[in-house]
């Protein structure tokens, strides 16, 4: 049996390689799988990767995802006003004009607007910050001084404690010149300085958060002048498909879910979830 089976291979060693057919070799089709991952596990189905967005960037603040009143973006930094000496701006990290004094924003979004500042003023372009980080506690007072004021109503200029943007510390309200002591409102949208914030803040990481044509969906009017820092990746994909932050944060959470039942890792994502706030 053994002389026999030592004729078969040396038999298979000397025939040549054409007088295989394709017929007698077994090829196993090799395809690309998008459901899996070098390791074996499922990708992340996501026009942004996982490890280009920060989840306390993408967070989302509205009136169905509140946030705790002891939320905080940190670290908050203050914001310094930029200052002329012998006619030239001189500033430091984060040093941007100011309607007043000691607002603060999150340390990445303030390093990220004054960029947005030094290259709108080289288009010739100068803005102000007016508004910027406000505690849960702040804006409560805000929100039942307008409720007061308008007979009980919520008009959807004000948001209620905890699901206001500016409690994130990445949202901040930022106008022309000559708006900086008017009250805000849409006509601002035809200004130089916010139709240029509208065709750039991406490049900075910032989104318009309450956009014209989204009222329906955010349920807070038209703020040409409200900004959002989300990060670079986010940002461009946000405006760039024309979404709201709620749109976005929709698509990630389904996104998410395909990822967790297709068996993906619970730890890659966890930071990321927002389910909606039961009132």
């Amino acid at each position: 049996m053994r002389k026999l089976l030592c004729l078969v291979l040396a038999l298979l060693m000397i025939l040549p390689a054409a007088a295989l057919s394709e017929e007698d070799i077994e090829i196993e089709e090799i395809t690309d799988n998008p459901e899996a991952q070098e390791n074996g596990g499922p990708v992340w189905h996501f026009p942004v990767a996982l490890e280009d967005m920060n989840p306390d960037f993408v967070k989302i603040a509205n009136k169905h995802y509140l946030l705790d009143k002891s939320f905080v973006c940190k670290p908050l930094v203050k914001i310094k006003s930029l200052k002329l000496e012998k006619d030239k701006v001189t500033r430091k990290s984060g040093d941007m004009y100011v309607v007043s004094g000691g607002m603060e924003l999150n340390e990445t979004c303030a390093a990220a607007l004054a960029a947005l500042s030094d290259a709108a003023r080289a288009d010739g372009q100068i803005l102000y910050l007016k508004s910027a980080y406000r505690s849960f506690q702040t804006q409560k007072t805000m929100y039942y001084n307008r409720l007061k004021k308008n007979n009980g109503k919520d008009d959807g200029w004000v948001s209620k404690p905890g699901a206001s943007d500016h409690q994130t510390g990445l949202g901040c309200d930022v106008v022309p010149k000559k708006w900086k002591s008017k009250a805000m409102n849409e006509k601002m949208a035809k200004e130089p300085e916010c139709v240029w914030m509208a065709e750039h803040c991406q490049e900075y990481g910032f989104i318009i958060r309450y956009p014209e044509d989204k009222q329906d969906i955010t349920e807070i009017n038209y703020e040409p002048w409200h900004l959002r820092y989300v990060g670079i990746p986010a940002a461009t994909y946000i405006m760039e498909n024309g979404l709201c932050l709620e749109e976005f944060t929709e698509q990630m959470q389904e996104a998410i879910r395909e990822f967790l039942e297709a068996g993906g890792d619970p730890q890659l994502v966890e930071a990321f979830i927002q389910t909606p706030t039961e009132e």
